[in-house]
């Protein structure tokens, strides 16, 4: 008889541990996604930075300064999870991507620029690393999302609702690469 109560008491102790171990692991990696999307925030911020930079710098024609200067201002005019306009936030920064695409794609771009400005292999570089750190922040953002993700889908986080009332987190899914596909 008091082995029975000790089994029940020492089972049911050892549930209660589990669940709050998995509850507060949910609760870490909910915090890690918060961190990682401030540090994606603050990379796509400072790629917008440089972009603006370089359309302003007099180093690009006009044509091409004007389109990137509107696609880093789209970019960085968003509020939460929308721009100006009311589209998504991906969309906007995409579009960020493309411009910067097709501002390095241009015939003898590098060549042309050397001949305008000495300075100019510093600003590229610059932007070349701040597109880099996106793809970098992005993807670390979107593997503490999946890990989150499949935390939360777990049988007994679901049926215990140990992620409490915390939104599932989303993607960020945008076109990061320079280099076209």
């Amino acid at each position: 008889m008091i082995v029975d109560v000790i089994l029940v008491v020492a089972g049911a102790l050892l549930i209660g541990v589990y669940m709050s171990w998995r509850a507060g692991r949910l609760d870490r990696l909910h915090g890690r996604v918060e961190m990682a999307r401030a540090a994606l925030d603050a990379t796509l911020l400072r790629r917008s930075s440089v972009a603006l930079e370089l359309a302003s710098s007099g180093m690009l024609d006009p044509a091409t300064s004007l389109l990137l200067a509107e696609a880093a201002h789209r970019a960085r005019g968003r509020s939460g999870s929308l721009d100006d306009d009311g589209r998504p936030r991906d969309l906007a920064e995409s579009d960020l991507t493309r411009a910067l695409r097709a501002v390095f794609s241009q015939p003898d771009f590098r060549a042309s620029l050397e001949e305008k400005d000495s300075g100019a292999d510093e600003l590229l570089a610059e932007t070349e690393g701040a597109a880099h750190q996106v793809f970098l922040a992005r993807k670390f953002y979107n593997d503490a999302v999946g890990a989150t993700r499949e935390a939360r889908r777990r049988p007994l986080a679901r049926l215990l609702r140990l992620a409490g009332k915390a939104p599932c987190p989303e993607f960020f899914e945008m076109d990061d690469s320079l280099v076209a596909a």
